[in-house]
């Protein structure tokens, strides 16, 4: 059960000022479910390196024990520190995909051709596809077979109008997920603000928000077995 784990390379919170980047519980939870499931996990990024943390996730209030246990594994941390080029990654050499969230997502990976064809060839091939919070973005422009978004016609989730209202960052993003995902004719649930909500539709997984990211991991695995 090979699994690659796909983080974002962008750091700025638009014209904020602020630091944006992946959001650690949603990459530490999965990663570990996969890890304790026998999974040998390749990480990947735009740029390659150490991807940006949002400073944000690593404060107390959203501390969980997947995080705790992250900050005291020094061996999760060097891996992350030196994830590979995504340019490089081949989806034969994978059994599934999934990306962490975090705002990074939404200004480079939902437009990275890389990452693009990347799921477009897991899904070609009959392997899932997982992504959590903001990280669905990523769906955005890539394509059914037949050059029909990826996402049309297929029930998805990802982070909600609300909950980017509720956290004052409506204005900054460049777009809004809930929105985006509905205008391309996907089929978009939720349920309320910050409780856990996984979507499965065929090989596309999608998760809600960062308390969903155990769900969404759960069934990967599932999916992957």
């Amino acid at each position: 059960m090979k699994v690659l784990i796909v983080l974002t390379s962008h750091d700025q919170l638009g014209n904020s000022g602020e630091k944006t980047g992946f959001w650690l519980e949603e990459f530490a939870c999965p990663y570990y479910r996969l890890l304790d499931a026998g999974a040998e996990i390749t990480l990947a990024s735009p740029n390659g390196g150490q991807p940006p943390l949002d400073p944000k996730s690593h404060a107390p209030d959203f501390q969980t024990d997947d995080t705790r246990r992250f900050d005291n594994d020094p061996a999760a941390q060097q891996q992350l520190a030196n994830t590979h080029k995504l340019a490089d990654m081949k989806a034969e050499a994978f059994d599934g995909i999934f990306y962490p969230g975090g705002h990074g997502p939404l200004w480079d990976l939902h437009s990275d051709s890389h990452s693009i064809a990347l799921i477009e060839a897991f899904l070609a091939a009959g392997k899932p596809v997982a992504a959590v919070c903001h990280a669905p973005a990523v769906l955005l422009q890539a394509k059914q077979a037949n050059g029909d978004p990826l996402v049309k016609g297929v029930k998805v989730t990802g982070f909600s109008n609300a909950e980017e209202a509720a956290v004052g960052l409506t204005d900054v993003v460049p777009y809004l997920l809930e929105e985006q995902l509905s205008s391309l004719g996907g089929l978009y649930q939720k349920v309320d603000d910050w409780n856990p909500l996984a979507v499965v539709d065929g090989l596309i997984i999608t998760g809600q928000n960062p308390a969903s990211s155990e769900a969404v991991a759960n069934a990967l695995i599932r999916a992957l077995r």
